[in-house]
């Protein structure tokens, strides 16, 4: 695997009890230091999956640039398998994590539901670049690679958009990567995203995305919700 450009990555405790990672090189955490599992319910799984389900559509596509943990795919895992809905989940990913620091990650615990240690290992395990039916509901291909080298197959419905902040990795703010997301989103797809910058908010705009602030998770004041017309 290559090696991630932001130094080392430790693992520390959020205020919910949840566990993240800390990159010291770039003063950034994977997660709101407030609570990881909090902040990924709010942004990605209450107002991007829930929004997206209400499509009512047979499958569900979810497209997370930014696997990091795979705690935004686990919480998805357990939507899917709460409301039985089919959900096909594309992740990338460029610096994967060492195994070693995936099985100290409390999620499943946390989430104290049947199954999640189970199948936050499998998410884990399951090979880049090959897709595999990880329950009767849940689809996973992870990918090893750039966003910039990342080709879209077909269209997604949901789009979670967690790439590290627009100070650490302002190339992936920018409207070329937001024109390239919203050019394989589906009608009525949503995005999310915890960032709330204008300038973020005015490149989703430019790339013809319908965007509206919704108040964000505990500790930030806004985050950003984008649809496709």
């Amino acid at each position: 695997m290559a090696e991630a450009p932001f130094g080392a990555r430790l693992l520390v405790a959020t205020s919910d009890g949840s566990h993240s990672l800390y990159l010291p090189a770039v003063d950034e955490h994977y997660h709101s230091s407030h609570g990881a599992l909090l902040e990924s319910r709010h942004v990605f799984i209450g107002n991007g999956y829930g929004e997206a389900a209400a499509l009512q559509r047979n499958r569900l596509r979810v497209l997370e640039v930014g696997f990091g943990t795979g705690l935004n795919a686990l919480l998805t895992w357990q939507g899917s398998r709460s409301a039985r809905l089919a959900v096909a989940y594309v992740a990338i990913e460029p610096y994967p994590l060492d195994d070693d620091l995936v099985a100290l990650l409390n999620y499943p615990e946390q989430l104290a539901v049947t199954r999640a240690r189970a199948m936050f290992e499998a998410i884990h395990r399951c090979r880049w670049g090959s897709e595999r039916q990880l329950d009767e509901h849940f689809r996973l291909q992870k990918c090893h690679c750039s966003f910039s080298q990342f080709e879209p197959q077909g269209e997604y419905d949901l789009v979670y958009h967690d790439a590290f902040s627009p100070a650490v990795q302002p190339e992936m703010w920018t409207r070329d990567v937001f024109a390239k997301l919203a050019g394989c989103m589906s009608a009525g797809a949503v995005l999310v995203t915890y960032c709330a910058k204008g300038e973020v908010r005015r490149n989703l705009r430019s790339v013809g995305l319908e965007v509206e602030k919704l108040p964000g998770a505990p500790g930030k004041r806004e985050m950003t919700r984008a649809r496709r017309p």
